[in-house]
């Protein structure tokens, strides 16, 4: 996989966001180690993402319950 690192950025729940834009797959890995991939995300999703100043918030409000996911 040819993944991108989000920039380096301060959550009180996230610990590190990738994604792969070839497979449309973000993989969202939590501060208690635990990671989701979530299928299907669109490159401006992801990018938005990146972009957001909240990213416990942009997840809960347009990725869960959006996208197919899968603990890993």
């Amino acid at each position: 996989m040819a993944w991108q690192e989000f920039a380096p950025f301060t959550s009180s729940n996230i610990a590190a966001i990738r994604y792969d834009e070839k497979q449309l797959l973000l993989e969202v890995e939590f501060l208690n180690s635990t990671r989701y991939h979530y299928y299907d995300v669109p490159p401006q999703i992801a990018q938005a993402f990146d972009q957001a100043e909240s990213k416990g918030t942009f997840l809960a409000s347009t990725i869960k319950g959006h996208y197919r996911y899968s603990r890993v």
